[in-house]
């Protein structure tokens, strides 16, 4: 495609000699993951590389995402708010701006932004920002690319429907072995030992689909969480809880909130050696991915790069409550011909000590981990940065580090500014201004984050209003209490929300409706 050819051009034109101090750059994502649900971050899940990068890097509290998949890719990828980028809602094109379902003509990718700086933009894993070819990563300049386009899919197997890709080819896996985490990995490390060996430095995009479900892991991963969850989930989180109170981590604002008033008492629920089960299995999909991060990390060793690479680990959203039961009858969980998710109880519990969970915007949709390493630059060690930040700083962060200029114009097209801030200041220590006032939407759900405060409703209930620092949990409504602070954040989520395009709920449900109406008719299923 023309496109491709353009940007093999440009990697081939616009090389130059790196800066001394230009580090190689990595940024893991991992995929419907809960905010408590890595061992540095308040789990029992095993996880010992990612909770090195924390002991030997900076942890922050809180990080934000865009609460899904779609948004939230968008939104590091361009620096933008999702919205700008023009994925205001996933995939589907709803035929209005803002809502095309793919990175809009009107934003550049890292990718994009990094080509005249000489760095080797690289990604593999999961893409979900554009469907279609001519909007895949080789597209939006990455040089090299392995993984899936498309949303959740079986980890065996491609599933019918959805899409994967080499370089800017389809791929469909062949192989008996195969299994979609380790083969990220695998792609991940290849890359790095050739790009690690050239001159000049790389920027390294690797977004795993672990822990979303389906719940399928490998048989010896599962084993290890045999009969780690027979406590079940309200004993569970309070574990997490104390957990995050014993490392620092949870500050006094960050109560427990109670359990989901959906989700029964562990001593009351149905089918427990099942619910435990799928736990289990989550919990190994997680294992696998930190297994394949710690080789990662060995390869950048190898190296001799570790002490200029800098590597970033966050998610793309909180856990996941949705009810997932498909696939072949009797299929054990975690198998390849299983299809399923764990449910709202556990990811009640991923979510620790947080309300709601992915789709919403209150924590527990938006609430991530984010951890951060470069031990040339990085000396606080072990330490928590605890000033808000948002997915959209990744870009800029990325950009001044690889001594890159932002765009006016991209291919004769206008550049909105980025929304993100850098965090370099942070990674050295020195003071950073942070952030004016953060927005979601996202299907009517919404918020404004505006210094300690967070102005925030659950599609269709009116406002809350929250005091951050003392109640991180959402527990405490003061709308009521505060009707001229309720009004003011109001005006400015009304203001961001015009200039945005919001689509209102309603038309976007009805969009979402027709539109799933069509690929059944597709399908042959109307």
């Amino acid at each position: 495609m023309a496109t491709t050819a353009i940007a093999r051009t440009n990697f081939a034109e616009n090389k130059r000699k790196p800066g001394a101090n230009r580090p190689n750059i990595i940024v893991i994502m991992a995929d419907d993951m809960g905010f408590s649900d890595v061992g540095c971050y308040g789990s029992e899940i095993k996880t010992p590389n990612i909770d090195q990068l924390a002991s030997s890097g900076l942890r922050f509290t809180q990080f934000y995402n865009c609460a899904r998949c779609c948004p939230s890719r968008a939104s590091l990828l361009t620096g933008l708010d999702n919205h700008a980028a023009g994925v205001g809602d996933m995939i589907d094109d709803m035929g209005t701006a803002n809502y095309e379902g793919y990175l809009n003509k009107h934003c550049v990718t890292i990718a994009e932004a990094l080509q005249p700086t000489g760095y080797h933009p690289l990604m593999v894993g999961k893409w979900h920002v554009g469907e279609n070819q001519g909007h895949w990563p080789i597209d939006r300049g990455f040089e090299r690319y392995f993984g899936l386009i498309s949303g959740a899919c079986n980890y065996f197997r491609l599933d019918p429907g959805r899409k994967m890709a080499l370089e800017n080819k389809p791929y469909v896996p062949d192989s008996k072995d195969f299994y979609m985490t380790d083969a990220f990995t695998d792609h991940a490390v290849d890359l790095l030992d050739d790009y690690g060996r050239r001159e000049n430095p790389y920027f390294l995009y690797l977004a795993y689909t672990a822990p979303h479900w389906p719940l399928q892991a490998h048989p010896d991963d599962i084993a290890k969480y045999k009969g780690d969850y027979d406590k079940g989930w309200d004993r569970l989180r309070a574990e997490r809880h104390q957990h995050q109170i014993d490392m620092g981590l949870a500050e006094a604002g960050w109560e427990l909130t109670a359990r989901d008033s959906t989700v029964p008492a562990w001593d009351d629920a149905k089918n427990k050696a099942e619910l435990e089960r799928r736990m289990e299995v989550y919990a190994a999909q997680i294992d696998r991915m930190d297994q394949g991060i710690g080789r990662v990390l060995q390869k950048v060793r190898d190296l001799g790069q570790e002490e200029n690479t800098l590597v970033l680990f966050l998610a793309d959203n909180g856990a996941c409550h949705e009810v997932v039961e498909r696939g072949k009858p009797g299929a054990v969980t975690g198998t390849p011909d299983s299809f399923a998710s764990y449910g709202r109880g556990w990811a009640n519990a991923s979510n620790t000590p947080f309300r709601l969970y992915k789709h919403w915007v209150h924590e527990g949709g938006i609430a991530a981990p984010l951890i951060v390493r470069w031990p040339r630059q990085i000396k606080r060690h072990g330490e928590f940065f605890r000033e808000p930040a948002h997915i959209s700083d990744i870009m800029p962060t990325v950009l001044e580090l690889a001594e890159g200029t932002y765009p006016q114009t991209y291919r004769g097209n206008s550049i909105l500014p980025m929304a993100g801030k850098s965090l370099v200041p942070i990674f050295r220590g020195e003071a950073w201004s942070g952030h004016g006032p953060m927005y979601w939407e996202h299907e009517g759900n919404r918020a404004v984050r505006h210094g300690k405060w967070k102005l925030v409703s659950r599609y269709p209930d009116k406002w809350e209003l929250y005091d951050m620092k003392a109640d991180r949990s959402e527990i405490y409504d003061l709308a009521a209490k505060e009707p001229e602070r309720l009004k003011e954040m109001t005006a400015l989520y009304e203001a961001w929300a015009k200039r945005m395009k919001i689509m209102p709920a309603t038309e976007l449900f009805k969009n979402q409706h027709q539109h799933q109406l069509d690929r059944m008719k597709s399908l042959g299923r109307s």
